[in-house]
């Protein structure tokens, strides 16, 4: 059963640093793309980066792109998100999915299957 567990986040300072990780298990890590995403109180969820397994390829949404990096640590079967420059507006609760590749699109929701639980990151003024 795949299984994806995501963890870091918490609560930071406007222009501070997080860094979350996403560790997968239950599956063949090398046919998944892994990609992030996050959901605000009142608002739906959006897209904000992926990876994919294949060539590494890197995807962002543009508002986080130049403020976070998203990387994966092969033999740990885990995938990071670091987060820089943070702003209120990032507060979210932040997801990793998975995907087999190739995806339709990388941040079509319907292309992942399984889902973490989600980790809370709030950003203070």
């Amino acid at each position: 059963e795949a299984q994806l567990v995501e963890s870091g986040g918490g609560l930071a300072q406007a222009g501070g640093s997080l860094r979350l990780s996403c560790v997968a298990s239950g599956f063949t890590f090398d046919d998944y793309a892994i990609g992030w995403f996050r959901q605000a109180p009142g608002k739906e969820r959006e897209a904000v980066s992926c990876i994919t397994r294949s060539d590494g390829t890197t995807y962002y949404a543009d508002s986080v792109k130049g403020r976070f990096t998203i990387s994966s640590d092969n033999a740990k079967n885990t995938v990071f998100l670091q987060m820089n420059s943070l702003k209120p507006e990032d507060t979210a609760v932040y997801y990793c999915a998975a995907g087999m590749e190739p995806l339709f699109s990388w941040s079509l929701e319907a292309d992942f299957a399984s889902w973490g639980q989600g980790t809370q990151v709030t950003v203070s003024s």
